[in-house]
Protein backbone atom coordinates (compact mmCIF):
# COMPACT_ATOMS: atom_id res chain seq x y z
CA UNK A 1 0.00 0.00 0.00
CA UNK A 2 1.72 3.52 -0.75
CA UNK A 3 0.35 6.46 0.66
CA UNK A 4 1.42 9.92 0.24
CA UNK A 5 2.40 12.04 2.63
CA UNK A 6 3.33 15.65 2.42
CA UNK A 7 4.33 18.05 5.49
CA UNK A 8 4.39 21.85 6.27
CA UNK A 9 8.03 22.84 8.35
CA UNK A 10 9.34 26.15 9.29
CA UNK A 11 11.64 27.09 6.69
CA UNK A 12 13.60 25.58 3.46
CA UNK A 13 16.64 24.48 5.46
CA UNK A 14 18.17 21.84 7.68
CA UNK A 15 17.04 23.89 10.77
CA UNK A 16 13.14 22.92 9.94
CA UNK A 17 11.03 22.00 11.96
CA UNK A 18 7.58 20.01 11.44
CA UNK A 19 4.35 22.01 11.81
CA UNK A 20 1.84 19.17 10.25
CA UNK A 21 1.87 16.09 8.49
CA UNK A 22 -0.41 14.20 6.36
CA UNK A 23 -0.63 11.05 4.58
CA UNK A 24 -2.82 10.03 1.89
CA UNK A 25 -3.47 6.43 1.34
CA UNK A 26 -4.06 4.96 -2.36
CA UNK A 27 -7.30 3.14 -1.00
CA UNK A 28 -8.26 6.94 0.62
CA UNK A 29 -7.87 6.67 4.25
CA UNK A 30 -6.18 9.84 5.87
CA UNK A 31 -4.18 11.38 8.64
CA UNK A 32 -3.49 14.76 9.56
CA UNK A 33 -1.95 16.23 12.56
CA UNK A 34 -0.34 19.81 13.38
CA UNK A 35 2.11 19.96 16.31
CA UNK A 36 1.43 22.37 19.04
CA UNK A 37 5.28 22.09 20.28
CA UNK A 38 8.56 21.53 18.90
CA UNK A 39 8.53 25.11 16.47
CA UNK A 40 8.00 28.57 17.56
CA UNK A 41 6.52 31.36 14.67
CA UNK A 42 10.53 32.92 15.11
CA UNK A 43 10.96 29.80 13.66
CA UNK A 44 9.31 30.63 10.30
CA UNK A 45 10.44 31.73 7.31
CA UNK A 46 8.25 35.02 5.61
CA UNK A 47 6.79 32.39 3.25
CA UNK A 48 5.65 29.66 5.97
CA UNK A 49 4.10 32.95 8.21
CA UNK A 50 2.17 34.49 5.40
CA UNK A 51 0.90 31.57 3.40
CA UNK A 52 1.23 27.95 5.98
CA UNK A 53 0.22 29.25 8.96
CA UNK A 54 -3.02 31.06 8.56
CA UNK A 55 -4.22 27.88 6.77
CA UNK A 56 -3.52 25.63 9.70
CA UNK A 57 -6.97 24.07 11.04
CA UNK A 58 -6.02 24.02 14.58
CA UNK A 59 -9.18 21.99 17.11
CA UNK A 60 -8.84 18.43 17.15
CA UNK A 61 -6.04 18.53 14.22
CA UNK A 62 -3.80 20.41 16.90
CA UNK A 63 -2.25 18.05 19.83
CA UNK A 64 1.63 18.06 21.17
CA UNK A 65 4.57 15.65 19.21
CA UNK A 66 3.75 13.03 21.80
CA UNK A 67 0.09 12.63 20.94
CA UNK A 68 1.11 13.17 18.07
CA UNK A 69 3.75 10.31 17.26
CA UNK A 70 0.79 8.25 19.19
CA UNK A 71 -1.40 9.08 16.40
CA UNK A 72 0.47 8.61 13.77
CA UNK A 73 1.81 4.92 15.12
CA UNK A 74 -1.93 4.21 15.63
CA UNK A 75 -2.65 5.03 11.74
CA UNK A 76 0.05 3.12 10.44
CA UNK A 77 -0.67 -0.03 12.52
CA UNK A 78 -4.54 -0.34 11.34
CA UNK A 79 -2.91 -1.43 7.90
CA UNK A 80 -2.31 -4.92 7.39
CA UNK A 81 0.25 -5.04 4.45
CA UNK A 82 3.53 -3.17 4.05
CA UNK A 83 3.29 0.18 3.61
CA UNK A 84 5.55 2.40 1.00
CA UNK A 85 5.60 6.23 1.69
CA UNK A 86 5.95 8.41 -1.05
CA UNK A 87 6.61 12.11 -1.26
CA UNK A 88 7.47 14.95 -3.19
CA UNK A 89 10.06 16.35 -1.23
CA UNK A 90 12.02 13.42 0.52
CA UNK A 91 14.84 15.40 1.70
CA UNK A 92 12.22 17.41 4.06
CA UNK A 93 9.26 15.46 4.50
CA UNK A 94 10.88 12.06 4.57
CA UNK A 95 13.19 13.21 7.66
CA UNK A 96 10.35 15.11 9.55
CA UNK A 97 8.30 11.75 9.15
CA UNK A 98 11.07 9.92 10.55
CA UNK A 99 11.50 12.27 13.09
CA UNK A 100 7.57 11.61 14.30
CA UNK A 101 7.69 7.78 13.17
CA UNK A 102 10.52 6.96 15.14
CA UNK A 103 9.69 5.87 18.79
CA UNK A 104 11.88 4.98 21.39
CA UNK A 105 14.17 4.02 18.63
CA UNK A 106 11.77 1.35 17.07
CA UNK A 107 10.92 2.16 13.54
CA UNK A 108 6.91 1.27 12.77
CA UNK A 109 7.21 -2.51 11.55
CA UNK A 110 5.01 -2.33 8.56
CA UNK A 111 6.75 0.94 6.94
CA UNK A 112 9.39 0.38 4.63
CA UNK A 113 12.57 2.32 6.05
CA UNK A 114 13.02 4.22 2.66
CA UNK A 115 10.91 7.05 1.07
CA UNK A 116 9.41 6.58 -2.68
CA UNK A 117 10.09 10.14 -4.47
CA UNK A 118 7.24 10.66 -5.37
CA UNK A 119 8.20 12.88 -8.62
CA UNK A 120 9.80 9.56 -10.19
CA UNK A 121 6.61 8.20 -10.14
CA UNK A 122 4.61 8.24 -13.62
CA UNK A 123 1.67 10.53 -12.65
CA UNK A 124 -1.98 9.37 -13.72
CA UNK A 125 -3.19 12.92 -14.08
CA UNK A 126 -1.87 16.12 -14.23
CA UNK A 127 0.03 18.26 -11.51
CA UNK A 128 -2.30 20.58 -9.83
CA UNK A 129 -1.06 24.13 -8.45
CA UNK A 130 -0.33 22.97 -4.27
CA UNK A 131 -2.36 24.69 -1.60
CA UNK A 132 0.65 24.51 1.52
CA UNK A 133 -1.74 22.60 3.49
CA UNK A 134 -0.31 19.24 4.29
CA UNK A 135 -3.52 17.32 3.92
CA UNK A 136 -4.73 19.17 0.69
CA UNK A 137 -1.46 18.85 -0.61
CA UNK A 138 -0.99 15.16 0.18
CA UNK A 139 -5.05 14.66 -1.54
CA UNK A 140 -3.42 16.38 -4.51
CA UNK A 141 -0.23 13.91 -4.64
CA UNK A 142 -2.55 11.29 -4.22
CA UNK A 143 -4.60 12.13 -6.79
CA UNK A 144 -2.02 12.64 -9.58
CA UNK A 145 -0.88 8.78 -9.15
CA UNK A 146 -3.96 6.66 -8.10
CA UNK A 147 -6.67 6.04 -10.80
Amino acid sequence: MRLFLDCEFTQLSSAAKLISLALVSENGREFYVELLDGWREDDCSDFVNEIVLPQLWRGDHAMSIIEARKALLQFLATFDEELEVATDAPIYDWELFCELAYDNGRWPRNVRNYPTDATTLSPTSDAAALPHHALLDARIIAGMFTP
